[in-house]
């Protein structure tokens, strides 16, 4: 079950390190899955990782700024999402619980949200929190429906009783609930009527409610009519039977396959654990079909990244802030920063992330981590277990058996293909 155990600890989490590998490979992987899923006690390693203190945003309650008091508050903000970025990559690094990391970084590309519109990190930071603590899909759904940040993002303080906007109904149904093929055009521009009179406040750091501007009539959607408002439009949504299937096939296509569609048995012991997530997440890493995918997964370039610090002993925080700057800088070259997705579909899967232009960069980055490394003398059999790497091909294997430089060495290993596929 060894090569089992790894597959699961790189899938669930962002990465082993050689000890945690051992342990689990020792502990076999039944028990593996389940520390992993329910873990006990609190997050040791997270506590060194302190959610920073951001202040209000830099625009509350300000009103008629000069241009120059404009350009001060948005090098603010600049400099406030850059600290809330490296933040959240130094947690997944130093996590303790590294699949309940893993599954808040799954729900930030599920509820695709980006602070290059919402400008605000402060609204950035609140949606995150919700992300975090929401104990079931259910709950996490009913807030994020009037969410600051994905309101702001996908329009929904522009949707009013005189004039709607369907942005945000659109993506609910489509890409948050229930998936293509299970609503039709008028369910849409009902429930955008029903999502009317929500905008964002950043004097208070959330959305606020303006009966005036909510359209509170009759609405029929998926068949049923009633004054449909943002909290019955969700449980409505909830309820549908393509919800739960709709968020299985999610989960699969980020720790399954991208390529391949998830098996019905498969989606059906799934169905049957929601709107527990991690619940669903234990069915689908302990089932067969999940095995099978092994060999066939491209990291994401933060899977990638975060892996590589946890393995080589690196923290984000502790290293220079130039430096710490120059990784943010490279992680928007790949193409995944967080807290900034590209659209509200999220990041792509699989072979969307190797080509030419990101191997350029990911050498760029690597060639950072490896002048940082604390690792001592290196062969491709000690590369190997230090990156948790099962095995090398033999082409692999010639090249790093051929390069004496340890520093050459260790970017080879960090760019090879056994180590970017999973």
């Amino acid at each position: 079950m060894g090569d089992s155990v790894g597959l699961l600890l790189r899938r669930a989490g962002f990465g082993p390190t050689a000890v945690e590998l051992a342990a689990a490979r020792q502990a076999c992987y039944p028990a593996a899955l389940s520390a992993l899923v329910t873990p006990p006690g609190p997050d040791v390693g997270a506590m060194n990782a302190p959610v920073p203190d951001l202040g209000p945003d830099a625009y509350a309650g300000k009103r008629d700024l000069t241009y120059e008091e404009k350009v001060r508050l948005e090098d603010l903000r600049t400099a406030q999402t850059e600290q809330l970025t490296q933040w959240w990559l130094n947690r997944m690094t130093v996590a303790s619980h590294q699949a309940v990391e893993k599954l808040v970084f799954f729900w930030h590309g599920h509820w695709a949200t980006s602070v290059k519109k919402v400008r605000s990190p402060q609204l950035m930071l609140a949606q995150h929190r919700t992300l975090r603590g929401a104990p079931d899909f259910k709950a996490m759904a009913r807030q994020m429906v009037v969410d600051a940040a994905l309101n702001h993002y996908l329009d929904g303080h522009l949707n009013t009783r005189q004039a709607p906007n369907e942005n945000l109904a659109r993506e609910l149904c489509e890409l948050f609930t229930v998936g293509l093929g299970n609503y039709t055009e008028k369910d849409v521009k009902e429930a955008g009527r029903a999502l009317t009179g929500w905008r964002f406040s950043l004097t208070r750091g959330r959305s606020v409610f303006e009966p005036q501007a909510h359209d509170g009539g009759s609405k029929t959607i998926l068949g049923r009519t009633a004054a449909f408002a943002a909290d019955s439009l969700v449980e409505l949504l909830l309820d549908q039977d393509a919800c739960p299937r709709f968020v299985a096939s999610r989960l699969w296509f980020r720790y399954g396959s991208s390529v391949d569609p998830i098996p019905g048995r498969l989606r059906d012991r799934m169905v049957a654990a929601f709107p527990a997530p991690m619940a669903m997440l234990q069915v689908l890493l302990d089932d067969e079909a999940f095995h099978a995918t092994a060999g066939t997964a491209v990291k994401q370039p933060v899977e990638w990244l975060v892996g590589a610090l946890r393995q080589l002993g690196l923290r984000p925080s502790s290293l220079p802030p130039p430096e710490r700057t120059a990784i943010l800088h490279d992680l928007e070259s790949l193409g995944q920063l967080p807290f900034a997705p590209p659209n509200v579909g999220g990041w792509p899967a699989g072979g969307a992330w190797l080509t030419s232009a990101a191997a350029e960069v990911r050498l760029r980055l690597a060639g950072r981590l490896a002048d940082r490394a604390p690792v001592g003398a290196l062969t491709p059999e000690s590369l190997a277990y230090l990156l948790c790497v099962d095995r090398w091909t033999n082409r692999t294997y010639q090249v790093l058996r051929g390069t004496q430089d340890r520093r050459r060495l260790l970017i080879l290993g960090l760019v090879s293909p056994e180590y970017l596929v999973t």
